[in-house]
């Protein structure tokens, strides 16, 4: 069986380890445009800060390769997957056969149109490759602009702190974070960025990046305000990167669709990670999930399905644990409802820059937002994922020391011994 494998991150590693799991035989094929051994994306920001080495960057030992019996082609590109001949070429001119194939080609970065988009100075921050470049432009003391107030946008606010940088950030949303917080959690991680220098520009975004000499000199707001700055970081949100897809003729919405065994509307190809669209389990309806668990989780089980194996993924949910300047926090699923089917609880306590908040629908957990008191967060999870009914102990979900203790009997002995109700 020739396996072949497009993407070396989260969903394409969890693929191998799938296909190894059934098959220890069958050649294996991973082609990726990036010239690096795996590596974890979330880490860039933490390497750009100098937090983290690049020895410590990798998702996996340096031997994994050699050790999964897997053929790797790094640093080139697929440029055309073919169906009908069950192959996919690459810029370098060559063809790989394949019987099954696996597109875990991730996302990219949406980069809206503006004047002086294409100036020296002008980032974009998803790979290694990006900060890289940030860290041989950017001068201590130089001025940043950040356009996004989301997940990488403030991941890339942080490591430019760290890189001794003025920063500004400019968002089009009310909030920093907007897609995982509400109003009341935003504006305490506001508060902590700002601590640390960070300005804001909220309701606002750039229109025009300005520069000279073919370099950035600053930028024009919406509002018309002028901000002075040395370097742009494009940060405003990642897009699947589909077009391998499309040009297949796979069925395609906003991510490649998949069923249940992460099979495409091609019963050879298979998709995973932040390029696929699968089930989410609380929206209940087709979505992407852009996170790395879910990518691993998607592509492990998608090897096994490619080796033979039947194993059907019952979908997740969104769920992101991060912090910032040590501002810990863990978000999932609906955090911000609207109708009268949802109920919040909610425990703040604004002087240690901790809130709690449950949203329940039918007494069920289908999302939280935790801020510093993140401990029983993974108890909370579990409720999530097992659709438990909360009923008879919801008041007690916020507790410091919430446990299995305030859980039904029946639920407390399946989860600590496995035994199930008769």
């Amino acid at each position: 069986m020739n396996y072949v494998i497009i993407g070396n991150s989260a969903a394409g590693i969890g693929t191998v380890e799938g296909i190894r799991k059934v098959d220890s035989k069958g050649r294996i094929t991973l082609i990726s445009d990036e010239p690096y051994h795996t590596y974890s994306r979330p880490l860039i920001s933490y390497y750009l800060g100098g937090k983290v080495k690049a020895e410590k960057m990798y998702y996996r030992e340096q031997d994994f390769y050699e050790k999964m019996n897997v053929d790797v082609k790094l640093g080139v590109k697929v440029t055309t997957v073919d169906p009908a001949e069950k192959k996919v070429m690459l810029t370098s001119g060559e063809q790989v056969k394949y019987d099954k194939l696996m597109l875990a080609t991730g996302g990219k970065p949406i980069v809206p149109e503006m004047t002086g988009s294409d100036l020296k100075g002008v980032f974009t921050f998803l790979k290694w490759d990006d900060v890289k470049a940030i860290e041989n432009y950017v001068g201590k003391k130089d001025k940043v602009v950040i356009i996004g107030a989301g997940l990488i946008g403030l991941k890339a606010a942080e490591a430019m702190v760290g890189f001794k940088a003025e920063v500004k950030v400019v968002e089009l949303a009310n909030r920093v974070l907007s897609a995982i917080l509400d109003e009341e959690a935003a504006l305490i991680v506001q508060s902590k960025l700002e601590e640390q220098g960070i300005s804001f520009y909220l309701n606002n975004t750039v229109e025009i990046i300005e520069g000279k000499d073919g370099k950035v000199t600053g930028v024009k707001l919406q509002s018309g305000e002028k901000l002075d700055c040395d370097s742009v970081i494009i940060a405003i949100g990642v897009i699947p990167n589909k077009g391998l897809a499309v040009e297949a003729g796979l069925e395609v919405n906003r991510g490649i669709i998949v069923d249940e065994h992460l099979q495409t509307s091609d019963f050879s190809i298979y998709a995973a990670g932040d390029v696929s669209e699968g089930y989410d389990t609380i929206y209940k309806q087709r979505r992407v999930l852009p996170i790395l668990p879910n990518a691993y989780k998607q592509g492990f089980a998608a090897g096994q399905n490619m080796a033979g194996e039947e194993v059907k993924y019952p979908g997740g949910f969104a769920m992101n644990a991060i912090g910032f300047f040590g501002l810990s926090m863990i978000t999932a699923g609906i955090i911000k409802p609207v109708g009268e089917e949802f109920v919040q609880i909610k425990d703040n306590e604004p002087e240690r820059n901790s809130l709690r908040k449950i949203v329940l629908r039918d007494n069920k957990v289908v999302g939280y937002i935790a801020l510093n008191d993140i401990d029983r967060m993974g108890i909370i999870t579990g409720l999530m994922e097992n659709e438990v009914d909360v009923e008879s102990f919801k008041d007690d979900l916020l507790r410091k020391d919430f446990g299995y203790v305030y859980m039904p009997k029946d639920y407390r002995l399946e989860k600590l011994l496995g035994v199930k109700k008769q």
